[in-house]
């Protein structure tokens, strides 16, 4: 008889498309501008800013404001403790794959 299996829940933070496609592009680069962010997702500006707030309360990313050739720049830096959430949520999906 097969053993049943028990899935990982997975972290409803980063199930979400957007904060997702956020944390991997910041997990691949480090860090990265708002601009950047916004080009890269797709996301609208207001929604990026939500969604950025979100992964900031849980501290997974911290937010850098500042200027930048005199115009304002926001710069989004992933911190380990995002890194580990990231790595335990893809390693929730190998789970279901296998």
């Amino acid at each position: 008889m097969k053993e049943k299996k028990t899935y990982k829940k997975l972290n409803p933070l980063l199930h979400s498309q957007l904060r997702l496609a956020v944390v991997s592009y910041l997990v691949s680069n480090g860090a990265a501008g708002f601009n950047e962010l916004k080009s890269v997702t797709g996301a609208t500006s207001g929604n990026l800013s939500i969604q950025l707030q979100k992964l900031k309360e849980a501290g997974y990313i911290n937010i850098h404001k500042g200027f930048k050739n005199n115009y304002p720049h926001t710069r989004v830096e992933i911190t380990r403790k995002g890194i580990d959430a990231f790595e335990e949520y893809v390693n929730a999906i190998k789970q279901y794959l296998k």
